[in-house]
């Protein structure tokens, strides 16, 4: 995974606070366990687990572009759409690549994957994710982009 964690950040000299590199390595695990959450919650097919990572305030665009605004729009669909969702096989996530665009807001480009006996499928997600006051790292605005096959 490649993480731009400081290189976003002007210097200020020695690091402090959010700067400090184990506080931004904690940020960095922190998102990886957000992203390994989303997948655990898909694989189980549990919108509450889902659900659970998402600001109040978030944005989701789906793969077929639906524009959902609000953790309740998000929820509506949610409910009905993931424990309908048939799938045979597996999904993976995988953060790839992890910018910090300030201390408290990250760009995560994920790599998707659905590995089905019918032949696998990948997506491009995208997350910004804030953290919050308590250090919570939630999804907050996210696109989830379908990858063509060549």
């Amino acid at each position: 995974m490649n993480t731009e964690a400081t290189a976003d950040l002007p210097s200020t000299g020695e690091p402090t606070g959010t700067d400090h590199p184990d506080t931004r390595q904690a940020d960095v695990s922190a998102i990886e366990r957000v992203v390994a959450a989303v997948e655990r919650s898909q694989r189980a097919k549990d919108p509450d687990a889902f659900l659970a990572l998402f600001h109040p305030e978030a944005i989701w665009t789906t793969a077929h572009g639906k524009v959902l605004l609000g953790l309740d729009a998000i929820a509506e669909f949610t409910r009905t759409v993931l424990p309908a969702a048939t799938w045979d096989g597996e999904v993976t996530y995988e953060p790839v690549h992890i910018r910090f665009l300030r201390p408290d807001v990250a760009a995560v480009k994920v790599r998707q994957v659905y590995r089905s006996p019918e032949g696998d499928s990948e997506g491009a997600p995208l997350y910004v994710m804030t953290r919050q006051d308590d250090g919570r790292w939630l999804l907050h605005a996210c696109q989830n982009t379908g990858v063509v096959a060549d």
